[in-house]
């Protein structure tokens, strides 16, 4: 996922995230401009996928 998609749209896609994975808190999907990578670690850690799976995942999201 670009950089930009993130940050435009990140609010919208949290709140898919959250309806289809109820056990993510809120500081599991903190995003900081330029961190992506600290995010994508978590998410990866919570739902055992990998980074590719989660960028296509959140892709389909948006």
């Amino acid at each position: 996922m670009d950089k930009l998609e993130l940050k435009g749209k990140w609010n919208e896609i949290k709140g898919k995230i959250k309806q289809s994975h109820a056990d993510l808190t809120d500081d599991d999907l903190q995003y900081e401009e330029g961190k992506d990578d600290e995010l994508f670690g978590r998410l990866q850690q919570k739902l055992g996928k990998t980074k590719d799976e989660l960028v296509a995942w959140i892709r389909s999201l948006g």
